[in-house]
């Protein structure tokens, strides 16, 4: 009877090994998904077609609409990402429900390093660890 809860024990920890190391690798990967802009919210929001939370843009820091320069981060965006399909990797979920994405147009261009490149929005030093290099 000792060999076999033994057994059981061994063969126990190694299905926990096993699904441990799967899941690690899985959180590793960031999971990605695609959609069409359905809406522009602000100069680093929008909603995406049949989907219900919003799109943060990860790594971006754009003035809100009623700031100074919240109009044109705005509208920059706006004509930017329209309609377009776009990829995006979810990189976290912030207090308010909204998915925190780095989106990238059709053509692979980041979104947040085109909108600090048109000098409507500044890098989120905080959040994106210095990753668009403006920091």
């Amino acid at each position: 009877m000792a060999t076999r809860d033994i057994n059981m024990k061994k063969s126990l920890l190694a299905c926990l090994a096993t699904t441990f190391l799967l899941s690690t690798q899985l959180l590793a990967q960031e999971p990605s998904f695609d959609g069409i802009v359905k809406s522009v919210t602000d100069g680093d929001t929008f909603r995406m077609v049949n989907l219900k939370p919003a799109i943060r843009v990860w790594g971006l820091d754009a003035p809100e609409r009623e700031e100074a320069g919240g109009y044109a981060a705005t509208h920059a965006l706006s004509d930017l990402i329209s309609d377009q399909l776009l990829r995006c990797h979810i990189k976290d979920v912030d207090r308010y429900g909204r998915i925190v994405g780095q989106c990238f147009l059709p053509d692979g261009r980041d979104i947040a390093a085109a909108m600090i490149q048109l000098r409507v929005a500044q890098e989120y030093c905080r959040y994106s660890g210095g990753f668009y290099g403006t920091c």
